[in-house]
């Protein structure tokens, strides 16, 4: 099973393979084809949003949070400089965390809009 979800989606790390399988264990082969297209499409990569976040060090800080969805902490970071760079140093540590919590709740969206295609 980890390994059709290896191939099916492209970057998929660690938790997150484990979190994938637990929700689509019971899905068809089409549907899982089907899940993965919808969440390939929505995922973001650890490695993007460590760009992201290293970017906020040079006056851009908080596109990390905006793009996962957090836009009110990523408009502090903005106007802030990521809360005196500290806010920023803290998301450095923890961009594999943002990322997994993002890709959660995107698995989550991707499983109910694959049920409910799949049950047109």
């Amino acid at each position: 099973m980890h390994q059709r979800i290896i191939q099916e989606i492209p970057g998929v790390e660690g938790e997150e393979i484990l979190m994938v399988n637990e929700l689509t264990k019971e899905m068809s082969n089409e549907s899982f084809r089907t899940f993965s297209r919808i969440y390939s499409g929505k995922r973001k990569s650890s490695e993007i949003i460590l760009v992201l976040t290293i970017l906020g060090f040079f006056g851009v800080a908080g596109i990390q949070r905006i793009i996962t969805g957090e836009i009110g902490l990523g408009i502090l970071y903005l106007f802030t400089a990521g809360l005196c760079f500290i806010g920023t140093i803290v998301d450095l540590v923890n961009y594999k965390r943002i990322s997994l919590e993002y890709n959660q709740k995107m698995a989550v969206e991707s499983v109910a809009i694959t049920q409910s295609l799949m049950n047109q």
